[in-house]
């Protein structure tokens, strides 16, 4: 049986209030759900492969061309693609980050180097991370806001970086997937460096912002033609669903749901990073929707006998027992978190 390495295992835990995952705390707007409710009557014909009217909306969302788009069944597979298509012979990736860079990496028999993030500074890249990218790397992969740490890339380095990469000639992912939960993402987000760098390629997707994980619907934007169709050879035609489409297209109308959720996770996030502190923990400057902090290391267990499941961060290159990730949930929710962890601590 597959190994099951991230947050969000409710199928195990089904009674479990869950803070592995980090999802939208307002969960999938209405207009979402009914959309993907509606198109299930027309089912029976296969999805658009040219996903027209998604990326026509996705065009305007983003204030981009609709051919520097292209959409896959989660920002997973997209990963995977792109992987696919470069296969890279030497790449650069953090430690710790999301698990999914390393495993398509391992797929096309890569050789990875690791940029470890250092608890004595916080977690945060260095400025000597420049100094590092050489012309024998192939590919970097940056995730900014990091997973798990949520700790944003320093943006004159993340500026330095892009062109010392394009300098290097070195692929540069950038994965802003939870980059819409930071108080100013127009700010931190690489999206006005595309049109000048055709390395660049970052990756977003519906599924955090707009809690739709399980309709699996994810993007990339770059301007460079050969990598978009040389990723376009390796996808099958039909890889997202018309569901996931009509879903996609009407959640980038929701605009007022996503400040909202903004908002509130500016808010819920101060509220747990303070009571977390008060209980002893180490907690990092995530600026994502999630906390990431140090505590005992049977934590995640103790939890879960009071039926609450967070993310045991443990398995991720370059940490160790203790350290754990919480999502930013709804007020109601998160006092319950915290009264658990009042109770496990007496024990």
């Amino acid at each position: 049986m597959k190994k099951y390495i991230h947050g969000g295992d409710i199928y195990r835990h089904p009674d479990a209030l869950d803070f592995s995952a980090n999802i939208n705390p307002l969960g999938t707007p209405l207009s979402v759900v009914e959309a993907a409710q509606k198109s299930m009557f027309d089912i029976s014909h296969y999805p658009d492969a040219y996903q027209e009217k998604l990326k026509t909306a996705l065009a305007q969302y983003e204030d981009v061309p609709e051919e520097w788009l292209i959409c896959g069944n989660g920002a997973a597979e997209l990963i995977f693609t792109l992987v696919q298509a470069i296969r890279p012979q030497k790449a650069f990736i953090l430690a710790p980050t999301f698990a999914e860079y390393e495993q398509a990496l391992r797929g096309v028999d890569c050789e990875i180097y690791y940029e470890t993030l250092k608890k004595e500074n916080n977690f945060q890249l260095e400025e000597n991370f420049v100094e590092k990218l050489n012309p024998e790397i192939d590919i970097l992969f940056l995730c900014n806001p990091n997973n798990p740490t949520g700790l944003l890339i320093d943006h004159d380095l993340l500026e330095r970086i892009v062109r010392r990469c394009q300098q290097e000639r070195i692929w540069l992912v950038v994965d802003e997937c939870f980059i819409d939960f930071v108080s100013e993402p127009e700010k931190e987000t690489l999206k006005n460096m595309i049109s000048t760098c055709d390395n660049l390629f970052i990756l977003k997707a519906f599924t955090k912002r707009y809690a739709m994980a399980g309709l699996r619907l994810g993007y990339g934007i770059t301007a460079q033609r050969s990598l978009m169709n040389a990723m376009e050879q390796r996808m099958q035609p039909w890889n997202v669903s018309i569901p996931a489409q009509e879903a996609g297209t009407a959640a980038l109308k929701e605009s007022a749901y996503v400040d909202r959720a903004r908002k509130i996770v500016d808010e819920e996030k101060k509220y747990l990073k303070q009571e977390l502190t008060t209980l002893g923990y180490t907690v990092y400057d995530s600026r994502a929707n999630y906390i990431f902090f140090f505590g005992k290391a049977s934590l995640r267990d103790d939890l879960l006998k009071e039926n609450i499941l967070i993310r045991d961060c443990s398995n991720y290159p370059g940490l160790s027992e203790g350290y754990f990730r919480i999502a930013v949930r709804t007020h109601e929710e998160n006092e319950k978190l915290v009264a658990a962890m009042w109770k496990v601590r007496k024990r």
